[in-house]
């Protein structure tokens, strides 16, 4: 930690954090009525939000409608038709990731069918495939969270909707003191200042929040209609923002940081530029895998902090329920081992909701659960665990064996001894004796070549640490 040098934050779902279920339930009736107002049925009413049943993580089939499952292979765990859960002797070719939500909402329309073919619905002559109902919903989505009333309604009740953390103010200025904080959001600017001035608002806040300034303040960059994850890429026109009327002046801002400022739009690079920094010297922290920690990881190469709320359950479940998960282990009678599993697995997985776990489904791990795994540098349930540790810390994951050194005792084998063949490919130094046996391994003769070393030396100590290339890259900028 202590060479981040700055620190970026999203905000909605990571410095706001919306309250469970009730956002979600505000955001699905809202959806459903604007699907009814372009024309989907009346029925679609009728249907109320859940929260046991959907998980972040699932993909979707746009060619035969199955809401799917799935672990880093694409080999499927769970897959859900509608409502009916499907056992896996159905065949599944074709999967397209998206939000929950719009997961969820499709399978309450499958509910309402017409006539069901294979790749959709048929009314009479009107045809509507899987993927043209998974875009509608989609678009629904979009237009409930950019032009809808979802925002309105979310500032009219903040109290209900959004969790207020008095230990916010106090990390981010803790955070100020060793680096540069800034934040990079998809919300408009009107949104974004009356979210965070409520989050920092702490004259009538919780017990120990820090004293009452301005929430612009706590940031040295700020950045409004980012449009993640094209930010990351090409990114878009930077502008300077009025925040007094919330509009945008005209022509693109070439000048350089002024503190207090409100920007919008902008890319990735531009952030690195006004900041002066640039790869591991950045930890982001957002809660969307693709548009905050994969992009941000492989466009930038920045530190990433993914925040995962759902985990605070997870662990209740996996803390309280581990004696199921440890079944798993026991010895099972042969004539049992291909049952056994199965109801333990389902046994585990009915613990966390209908869908079972966000990483795991028994003992295989979920693709969300490897994507976290491969982009993300840190994760948590609340970046605010930040405030519990020193900014001296060095967060380090636990040593992973693969499967041939977790099975294998660390004794000696003498390949000698082994009947395999392969057993003799070893790379062992061996040790010529004198320089004729050296020539005989060489095609050319020595004095045509004049080779500085015939044979490669042994590394004497350790040759490279990626965790020391932030001060080799300083070394070189000194020299020159």
């Amino acid at each position: 930690m202590e060479k981040i040098k700055c620190f970026g934050f999203d905000m909605d779902y990571t410095l706001a954090v919306y309250k469970s279920p009730e956002y979600e339930s505000l955001g699905f009736d809202l959806t459903v009525e604007r699907l009814v107002s372009i024309g989907y049925p009346q029925e679609l009413l009728n249907f109320v939000y859940d929260p046991a049943f959907p998980t972040r993580g699932l993909v979707f089939d746009t060619m035969y409608g199955n809401l799917l499952k799935v672990d880093a292979y694409g080999n499927i765990l769970v897959c859900v038709h509608g409502f009916n859960f499907l056992r896996g002797e159905v065949l599944v070719y074709q999967f397209q990731a998206s939000h929950h939500r719009a997961l969820l909402l499709l399978h309450f329309a499958l509910s309402v069918r017409p006539l069901s073919c294979e790749k959709g619905f048929k009314d009479g002559d009107l045809f509507m495939s899987y993927k043209s109902m998974f875009q509608d919903v989609r678009d629904a989505v979009d237009w409930v969270h950019f032009k809808g009333t979802l925002k309105e309604k979310t500032v009219e009740n903040l109290e209900k909707y959004v969790v207020k953390d008095g230990k916010l103010p106090l990390l981010l200025s803790r955070m100020s003191e060793v680096g540069k904080v800034f934040l990079a959001t998809n919300s408009d600017y009107k949104y974004t200042d009356k979210i965070m001035t409520y989050l920092f608002d702490c004259q009538n806040g919780p017990k120990g929040c820090a004293s009452h300034r301005p929430w612009q303040s706590y940031f040295d960059l700020i950045l409004v209609d980012a449009r993640k994850p094209l930010f990351f890429g090409e990114g878009t026109v930077l502008r300077q923002v009025d925040t007094t009327t919330g509009r945008l002046k005209i022509g693109t801002y070439t000048g350089p940081l002024q503190h207090g400022i409100v920007y919008s739009g902008g890319s990735s690079d531009i952030v690195c530029d006004l900041l002066g920094a640039k790869g591991k010297d950045i930890l982001y922290i957002g809660d969307h895998i693709f548009g905050d920690i994969l992009k941000s990881k492989k466009r930038q190469g920045w530190r990433t902090f993914l925040v995962i709320p759902e985990l605070a359950q997870e662990l209740h479940v996996w803390t309280d329920k581990s004696s199921i998960f440890e079944e798993l282990q026991i010895q099972i009678p042969p004539e049992k081992c291909h049952l056994a599993p199965q109801k333990v697995t389902h046994d585990m997985d009915m613990c966390y909701g209908m869908m079972g776990s966000l990483f795991r489904s028994g003992s295989r791990q979920t693709l969300f659960a490897s994507q976290v795994m491969r982009y993300a540098d840190l994760y948590a349930a609340s970046f605010i665990n930040l405030l519990y540790y020193p900014f001296s810390y060095l967060f380090r994951a636990a040593h992973v064996l693969m499967p041939h050194e977790s099975t294998v005792e660390h004794a000696h084998v003498d390949v000698n001894d082994t009947e395999s063949p392969m057993a003799t490919r070893n790379r062992h130094s061996v040790d010529f004796k004198d320089s004729d046996c050296k020539r005989s391994q060489l095609t050319r003769s020595i004095s045509e070549i004049k080779p500085p070393n015939l044979f490669p030396q042994t590394p004497q100590e350790i040759t490279h640490c990626h965790d020391e290339d932030d001060d080799e890259e300083e070394e070189e900028e000194e020299e020159e």
